[in-house]
């Protein structure tokens, strides 16, 4: 039998290093971090100014949940727990009087998305400090949900934003296992016990309960929707509809304040707080990069997902029961 020869050695690399990867994780000696997760320290990093204030730029960007987002590799904090750990290390930090929202997000879980809201919101209690939000690519259900906690709300002229609704998504395969001759069995002790089993139909009632859940949900955020952007009647009716809005759109139903960029929201943040023009900008990040800006958010955007690129983003999602502040469409591969 002839040997084997590599006549590319840098396969054999790409080979080896995951081997080696889980041979060092399973050994007992001190743990190496060959890709570093969430587990490291937040630093402060500024981009622009030289005052004693500050505004905290924090992006929210992508799915929002509140489990970790794991990796092949590596696993980052959940949404949740990324701006969580961010407020209240800003909690700590006196010269801190301004926090920008930077969003970019189709939204999430109902949950994760109302507890980003609460705890936005209690930091402005415990601290006094303004909020501000601005909206860049994408800020539909979720991501508009959080920004309601904001005490102003900026898009970009390219913006999209609204979808101000609930979806509850779940699989299904009942039809597929009857045209292959395949039943689920079971016993239960209840009538409802197997409500939204994927192997059968749910039946006229359970289908109610759910859009009765759904419905209350969705009326939890048309509330806030009223509370902090009081709109008309026939204004909340056209957001109710859960369509999607360019900015210009937004800001003629009063779901945005004002149109700009980037710069124009810091700019609001520092008048909105009462700051000089020598406040300074910063981020907490986990690791420096050179030549650092406002646009750059690869310390705090979420891992790949396992299956990124094998399965289309709302599949991913659908596969996943749940009640959703989410708008479908746009959870591809972030």
């Amino acid at each position: 039998m002839k040997p084997i020869r590599w006549r590319h050695p840098f396969i054999l690399i790409l080979i080896l290093i995951p081997a080696l990867v889980v041979l060092a994780a399973g050994c007992g000696g001190p743990l190496i971090r060959v890709f570093p997760d969430g587990d490291a320290p937040l630093r402060e990093f500024t981009l622009e100014g030289e005052g004693k204030n500050k505004i905290l730029v924090i992006p929210v960007e992508g799915r929002l949940t509140a489990a970790p987002d794991r990796g092949w590799v590596r696993t980052r904090p959940s949404a949740v727990q990324r701006i969580t750990a961010q407020l209240e290390k800003a909690k700590k930090d006196d010269a801190v009087r301004a926090v920008l929202l930077k969003i970019d997000s189709p939204g999430g879980t109902v949950t994760a998305s109302d507890l980003l809201y609460h705890e936005i919101m209690t930091y402005k209690e415990e601290t006094g400090n303004k909020v501000a939000a601005v909206f860049m690519n994408l800020a539909a259900s979720g991501g508009y949900y959080i920004a309601l906690a904001a005490d102003r709300i900026m898009a970009h002229p390219t913006s999209v934003t609204g979808s101000v609704g609930v979806i509850f998504m779940r699989p299904g395969v009942s039809g597929f296992m009857e045209k292959v001759g395949l039943e689920m069995r079971l016993n239960k002790s209840g009538k409802n016990k197997d409500m939204l089993s994927p192997f059968r139909k749910a039946s006229p009632a359970e289908n109610r309960m759910l859009q009765d859940l759904v419905n209350r949900l969705a009326q939890r955020f048309y509330d806030l929707v009223k509370k902090h952007r009081n709109p008309t009647p026939a204004q909340l009716d056209d957001i109710a509809s859960a369509r999607i809005y360019l900015a210009g759109d937004a800001l003629a139903l009063g779901l945005i304040d004002e149109i700009g960029y980037l710069t124009d929201a810091i700019d609001r943040t520092r008048s909105l707080a009462g700051l000089g023009d020598d406040a300074r900008v910063v981020v907490y990040r986990r690791n420096e990069y050179a030549d650092d800006t406002l646009y750059n958010s690869r310390s705090e955007g979420p891992a790949p997902h396992p299956l990124s690129g094998l399965v289309p983003g709302p599949l991913r999602f659908s596969s996943s029961p749940g009640f959703y502040y989410l708008w479908p469409v746009a959870v591809g591969d972030d």
